[in-house]
């Protein structure tokens, strides 16, 4: 039921939360957020049996994705929007209450009971008002229509679980795959209930003045953007469709393009994209340096003040104290996190007992990384093989899993890894930036490559400015235009 969700290669974060629950659609913990103000509007549908169920996921929801994202500027915008599309519904859309999550995932859902949440991340790639327009309408829609109601009422669940998660990221003595999992793996919608959603989402901005086609870029751009996160060029590829019975992104921008154009011709309605860059303006993007961030290959934790450096190859994507990556074309899976001892456990003992179910350690050696403490052993399972690791700095116990498909030994990749991994000064902690959103006014004779150098990011700057901006290669900036770029 992920719409405007976007997901990653060989993603293995994976433990749903109930489909009872989540309608989502596009990919420090609070108080609630007041609902709106809009007297005269009639409630959004209410499921008494699912009320307190909504408020505990409501909860998980905001551990899950590091909490609620606090910009007075973006939630007035917000606010406005979902205002007038109540107004312009009829009466059928009534109080909501949004929710910015602390997140980079590009992602929006809704619960049964009219709580909207959208991420950081979504509001990053959106480019003006109708297109953030879009996306409120679309969650809205499921709402309306009972969908989300639908699926809490048949109890679904969606787990894009493989073997390997099974048996690389199974923690049933911690559950801290718990704390990051619900980012990627929601309740399903099915491909004609998304399609419904599109449709009605893209009259209902028509009628509340905003333009119709902003739908189909924020659709485009969507798209564009999954395959940048995906390592690839180009779109469209099935594989990187959220489940296979939901429509494509080519597929819902034709549809809503079509459904724009029974509407009127392009140039209609609001677009006010320099109002909604205006709000975006010093957002956070990209990974919480305080949850861990991705440089690359490159591991960063300023708050557990650690440090270390994937195999050749991988692909990294952290969360919440843990960071998970693929490499090999998803033949490898390496995992990072942190647990507690025991009272009296050994760290040697720890890793002999094995953590992982369904996996049969070998003989433990004790050994030195980093300065500190360590075991490592060998792990065998059905159809993977393993390299364990345990580092202990203090009553924190930090481990390592690499996994290999087949009878690949993964040995080489976890000796790169712990050679790496270090302990950072308070000075380099500090130095770890949170990267943030920023606008650029282009000057005469600026290019895309011009401004993409101002990037922070490493990875891929000008295809990154461009999905940002919606531009296409070998486009043209006009001067004095104002361009999101990515600074520290």
């Amino acid at each position: 039921m992920q719409r405007y969700r976007q997901p990653a290669r060989g993603r293995l974060v994976a433990m749903a939360l109930p489909a009872l629950l989540l309608a989502a659609c596009f990919g420090d913990q609070s108080s609630l957020l007041p609902p709106l103000d809009q007297p005269g509007g009639e409630a959004a549908p209410r499921v008494a049996s699912l009320q307190r169920g909504t408020d505990r996921e409501h909860l998980r929801l905001l551990q899950a994705f590091g909490g609620e994202y606090r910009s007075g500027n973006v939630r007035a915008v917000l606010e406005e929007i979902v205002a007038r599309l109540a107004k312009a519904s009829d009466g059928q859309i009534g109080n909501y209450e949004i929710t910015i999550l602390n997140s980079p995932i590009v992602n929006a859902f809704a619960l049964p009971t009219g709580r909207l949440y959208v991420t950081r991340g979504l509001l990053a790639l959106a480019n003006d008002t109708s297109e953030i327009a879009s996306v409120m309408a679309h969650e809205i829609a499921h709402v309306t229509a009972r969908h989300a109601t639908e699926r809490a009422e048949m109890e679904l669940e969606s787990a894009l679980v493989s073997q390997v998660v099974a048996q690389v990221l199974n923690d049933p003595t911690t559950g801290a795959a718990v704390q990051a999992s619900s980012k990627l793996t929601l309740a399903k919608f099915s491909r004609q209930q998304e399609l419904l959603a599109d449709q009605i989402s893209v009259r209902n901005i028509a009628k509340a003045g905003y333009d119709p086609y902003g739908a189909g870029r924020f659709l485009v751009s969507l798209g564009r953007n999954t395959a940048f996160r995906a390592g690839r060029e180009g779109g469209g590829d099935k594989k990187l469709d959220i489940l296979s019975s939901h429509p494509s992104t080519p597929e819902r921008v034709a549809a809503v393009t079509s459904s724009a154009r029974q509407i009127g011709a392009p140039g209609i309605g609001e677009r006010e994209a320099g109002r909604w860059l205006t709000a975006i303006d010093g957002i956070a993007f990209g990974d919480d340096p305080a949850d861990g961030v991705v440089r690359g290959r490159r591991y960063l934790n300023s708050a557990l003040r650690i440090a270390f450096t994937a195999p050749e190859g991988f692909e990294l994507e952290a969360a919440r104290e843990m960071v998970v990556g693929v490499g090999g074309g998803g033949g490898q899976a390496l995992r990072f996190d942190s647990v507690a001892l025991k009272p009296g456990q050994t760290l040697e003992s720890y890793v002999a007992s094995g953590w992982i179910d369904g996996v049969t350690t070998g003989t433990v050696e004790s050994v030195t990384i980093g300065g500190l403490p360590a075991a490592v052993t060998t792990g065998q399972g059905t159809d993977w093989r393993f390299r364990l690791a345990a580092i202990q700095a203090g009553s924190r116990v930090y481990r390592f899993i690499l996994a290999a498909k087949g009878e690949t030994d993964p040995e080489r990749g976890m000796r790169a890894v712990l050679d790496s991994f270090r302990s950072l000064t308070p000075a380099e902690a500090q130095s770890v930036k949170p990267m943030q959103i920023r606008l650029a006014s282009a000057a005469e004779g600026d290019t895309p490559a011009s401004l993409a150098g101002r990037m922070a990011t490493h990875d891929r700057p000008q295809e990154l400015f461009l999905i940002l901006n919606g531009l296409e290669r070998g486009g043209r900036l006009n001067p004095g235009q104002r361009y999101k770029i990515v600074t520290e």
